[in-house]
């Protein structure tokens, strides 16, 4: 075997290691949330700077091996796009962060559980959950044809968004004294729908990976 391609299943290594981390905070945070465990979310804010020192070290690794071997083509195409899917994987960790955060916050943890139904927020916590692990199993297999797939979940993400909008304002029109808590279960939600379009971006870098296609900006299509 090759030294480069000794370099690049080190690097891929890493990368699936983050990924693992970054799956396993979200799961925490999705669970910390309906189950109000303020211990599982403060462990998820406590390993925050392990994601971020994970994108560090995929940096170094990354920019030192197209330092060193100058590779070409799908070597160079692999290099690129674990750079930028370790900076998505720790946007998510971030946003799964916030989540704890707000589990931890302790003041709109019992909010109507009525609303929260509506909003459909358990639906779209396992959608994006699912959308990271398929991923996962995208890169690690090389089969692209999982993307369309996975894409399609994140429009139905981007439509629970748009609808937890007009849900949200109903009920705050009803109950102004609650308009702290629907905010911030707004804020909670966007954090998903934001993972979901990080998902999808990463989905583009493995195809663009694999296949040499760029799907950036060209529609859920």
């Amino acid at each position: 075997m090759k030294q480069t391609e000794k370099e690049l299943i080190s690097l891929k290594r890493e990368v699936s290691q983050m990924w693992e981390l970054v799956l396993s905070q979200l799961q925490k945070a999705n669970q910390s949330f309906f189950t109000s465990n303020l211990e599982l979310a403060q462990e998820v804010v406590n390993r925050e700077n392990m994601v971020d020192d994970f994108e560090l070290k995929v940096d170094y690794n990354t920019e030192n091996f197209i330092a060193l071997y100058s590779p070409v083509a799908v070597d160079f195409r692999l290099a690129l796009s674990l750079i930028k899917i370790s900076s998505m994987l720790e946007r998510i960790g971030d946003y799964a962060t916030g989540i704890a955060r707000h589990v931890l916050d302790d003041d709109c943890n019992h909010f109507n559980q009525n609303l929260i139904d509506a909003l459909k927020i358990e639906k779209i916590f396992n959608i994006v959950t699912t959308m990271l692990s398929d991923s996962f199993v995208m890169l690690e297999t090389e089969n692209t044809k999982m993307s369309k797939h996975i894409l399609v979940k994140d429009e139905v993400v981007n439509a629970a968004y748009r609808n937890s909008i007009s849900i949200l304002t109903n009920y705050l029109e009803q109950h102004i004294d609650q308009i702290h808590c629907g905010l911030k279960i707004l804020l909670l939600i966007r954090k998903l729908e934001r993972i979901g379009d990080q998902c999808s971006n990463i989905i583009e870098e493995i195809v663009f990976f694999v296949d040499a296609k760029v799907l950036k900006h060209r529609g859920p299509n």
